[in-house]
């Protein structure tokens, strides 16, 4: 997949170090990590994988717990 002229879009809230940018402009969903400036590797999802991940975001499936060590 060919994401040369995806438009990228970060979050507003996140700050300058562990943050991604999204591709929604394309035939498939782009994911890459801001800290590559552009030259890193894109992650490539079916617009319904990222509506069904999306969807389990939002759903809380993925909540982070710390383990007890």
């Amino acid at each position: 997949m060919n994401f040369d002229t995806a438009l990228w879009r970060k979050s507003n809230n996140s700050g300058d170090t562990g943050c991604v940018e999204v591709a929604l402009n394309t035939p498939s969903i782009g994911v890459r990590d801001t800290k590559q400036h552009g030259t890193g590797p894109v992650l490539a999802f079916s617009r319904h994988a990222w509506t069904s991940f999306i969807g389990g975001v939002r759903a809380g499936d993925f909540e982070y717990e710390e383990s007890a060590t």
